[in-house]
């Protein structure tokens, strides 16, 4: 039985329950058979009787030596990118300092801070915002019976509300300090539908959203598009409803389309008016065109790489039989099919995204006129692969012809005839199609295998990416107009595809090679990439010569910083930030830009941005705590909520008010037991009632 905190009545009987219970029975019938005779000195006899008992029962008085445990109380700042709108950030930390300092009065309460939905909280952090994953780590170590309560700091747009609020009442009170205003209103831009891949050259079909928040402002709204960086246009899009367009795919890699709504009369932030669609460019079918001058050892690998890939059309063109050759063979034994060369150089050419050019030289059998138009091929934004033979060096050049025109290198008539190892020049390993080849060392020789022919040429123009026998240029790259062209001065690649001295990477040399004449935007060698994991930008640039400029980056907010570069020796120089806000950013060095979207498609951070309680009223409903606007206890009519500690079985909320429960949870040090019988009173009580009872008995 408990008399005060800390203080009760314990039982040590001397005997058994077995034994004491029948012998109070006994001695119980016993009295009431002398009160049912009316025998003298009987209450005399009760009180011996009763003396006895107690005695047999031995009570005792306990005391417990208690030191008080201190509740534990949390408060979770929202410091998610919603937060940034306005005062909100200011007020949070304002009310933060205010309580904290209010609370450090309270000596039996231990108060821990958590701050949930910043930029180091991880890539969720910036599209959701988890308060309550962050107050169930704060108070992971803590007994539910020692919680007093909890205070959430925030605007309200809380992502990751319990559905079982009923567990939630076991840690006490969950308190909501509102961090915004009343009736605030915003517009937003939405992407509704869109596709994550589309085929180069077709149109991809998108849905957006405009909508303003709580109700219609206008009937329609200008939206304004950017594509890959270009030009501006604007659209009129209906507020309220969801609109179709279409987005062209003009190259392979990412397209991305920015998207920026007008700002409405009530705005609370411009982030969630900007958003980008990224739709990442796929070919469908990748047309290449072989013309071979001569059948060689070298022609079979060419054939082979280009049928391996399942995405390739290959047209092969072998000239097996020229014009000057003379030998009676009858005209209908020398071909089933006559080969359509105008419908393959004047009508389709077009058609062709890479052309390649294998051991050729003139013979009559394509006139000027087509090698003409494949030289304006190149011009409007063809690709053209020469691999040069020994027919290079001669009067038939290729070079002697209108191609001439676009071929970066001149020949010098001259053939170089042994052996070398073909080297990876320092722009070469800076240019994307050459660095880091495998096989190549950059402190010593390559470990590929040798050839034993190259072409001597002068290079007019482009970029010598590897060179052959006494460093002479043997690979060339360059731009002509809107097209692209390489020039390889041999035609030994096959040595290396036949393993020759352990062969070399010709595969990937040359898939690299297509990939970059046909402009794929990872191979890009002068360039500014950015690219996205989680919340983190790694931003690259990639240069031949090295490039002193900075990067400045600028946030959806509108917010700038300048990242410093480290570069390798590659030629790619590179930074990291951690992204602090979902939306669109853009880095630039002055001549190039590049986009970097972070976060959802539509994140639920930016989805609604105005301040509301109707998230978290449920919670206070079931823990008993309440919710509360900063912005009503300011401006000189109230100080601020104040906080007090209640019992919990009482209010724990009012109007100005909010209350942390007081367990009173301790721990026993020690305990103190005193008999509240002593062996020789109970024994002087028990004979003076006998006693007195035969005294009376006897008169």
């Amino acid at each position: 039985m408990t008399l005060l905190d800390g203080t009760s009545i314990a039982l040590a009987p001397l005997l058994p329950w077995v034994f004491l219970v029948p012998l109070f029975v006994v001695a119980l019938a016993i009295l009431a058979l002398a009160v049912f005779r009316r025998a003298r000195g009987v209450w005399l006899r009760a009180l011996a009787v009763a003396v006895l008992a107690l005695a047999l029962i031995n009570p005792s008085l306990v005391q417990e030596k208690r030191e008080p445990i201190k509740d534990v109380a949390v408060i979770v700042l929202d410091a998610s990118p919603s937060q940034n709108i306005g005062d909100r950030r200011a007020r949070a930390e304002a009310e933060l300092e205010r309580l904290t300092e209010r609370l450090k009065a309270f000596d039996d309460l231990e108060l821990r801070v958590v701050r949930a939905g910043d930029a180091e909280s991880g890539a969720s952090a910036i599209n959701e915002t988890h308060l309550f994953d962050a107050l169930n780590r704060a108070m992971a170590d803590v007994p539910r019976r020692r919680m007093a309560g909890a205070v959430l700091i925030t605007d309200g747009q809380v992502h990751d509300v319990p559905e079982n609020l009923a567990r939630l009442a076991e840690i006490g009170p969950v308190h909501t300090l509102l961090t915004g205003n009343r009736d605030e209103g915003d517009r937003r831009l939405a992407i509704v539908q869109a596709p994550a891949y589309g085929l180069v050259g077709k149109p991809v079909e998108l849905t957006i959203r405009v909508d303003d928040m709580p109700r219609r402002q206008s009937a329609d709204a200008a939206v304004t598009l950017r594509q890959d960086g270009g030009p501006p246009r604007t659209i009129r899009v209906p507020v309220g409803q969801d609109f179709h367009m279409e987005l062209p795919v003009n190259h392979g890699g990412q397209n991305v389309l920015e998207m920026e709504v007008e700002a409405a009369r009530q705005e609370l932030t411009l982030a969630n008016n900007r958003t980008a669609v990224v739709v990442n460019g796929v070919r469908d079918r990748l047309r290449v065109l072989l013309v071979s001058g001569e059948p060689h050892a070298g022609e079979r690998t060419w054939r082979n790489l280009l049928k391996a890939d399942p995405s390739v059309d290959l047209v092969h063109f072998t000239i097996l039989r020229p014009p000057e050759k003379q030998d009676g063979t009858p005209i209908r034994e020398l071909s089933l099919i006559a080969f359509p060369i105008r419908e393959l150089f004047e009508i389709k050419l077009d058609e062709f995204d890479l052309i390649i050019f294998d051991r050729y030289r003139r013979r009559g059998v394509l006139p000027q006129m087509y090698l003409e138009n494949i030289a304006e091929y190149v011009q409007k934004g063809g690709a053209l692969l020469e691999a040069s033979g020994q027919g290079y060096a001669t009067p038939l050049s290729l070079f002697r012809t209108p191609l001439g025109q676009v071929m970066p290198a001149e020949p010098t008539g001259q053939a170089i005839d042994r052996p070398f190892k073909p080297t990876v020049t320092e722009v070469g390993r800076r240019h994307p199609v050459t660095a880091g080849l495998p096989g190549d060392h950059p402190d010593g020789e390559p470990s590929w295998g040798r050839w034993f022919h190259q072409v001597e040429v002068v290079p007019g123009n482009g970029a010598v990416v590897m060179n052959g026998a006494d460093d002479r240029p043997l690979l060339i790259l360059d731009r002509v107009g809107k097209g692209r062209v390489a020039q390889l001065a041999s035609d030994q690649m096959w040595l290396w595809s036949r393993g020759f001295e352990g062969g070399g990477p010709q595969a990937e040399l040359l898939r690299r090679l297509a990939h970059w004449l046909m402009k794929e935007p990872e191979l890009e060698e002068n360039d500014l990439r950015a690219h996205v994991d989680g919340n983190r930008i790694t931003v690259e640039r990639r240069s031949l010569e090295p490039d002193p400029r900075s990067i400045t980056l600028t946030t959806p907010s509108d917010e700038t910083r300048t990242l410093e570069m480290t570069e390798d020796r590659t030629g790619r120089a590179s930074a990291t930030v951690v992204a602090g806000e979902p939306g669109i950013y853009r880095i630039t060095d002055g001549e190039r830009t590049a986009l970097a979207v972070v976060g959802a498609v539509n994140p639920p951070e930016l989805a609604d941005v105005r301040s509301t309680g109707d998230r978290l009223s449920g919670v206070a409903d079931e823990t008993g705590g309440g919710v509360h606007w900063i912005s009503d206890t300011e401006g000189g009519v109230r100080p601020g909520i104040d906080v007090r500690r209640t019992r919990p079985d009482r209010t724990q909320t009012g109007d100005d008010w909010i209350g942390l429960r007081a367990n009173g949870d301790f721990t026993v040090t020690g305990v103190s037991e005193v008999p509240l019988l002593p062996v020789g009173a109970v024994l002087a009580l028990a004979l003076g009632a006998l006693l007195m009872a035969w005294r009376r008995e006897g008169r």
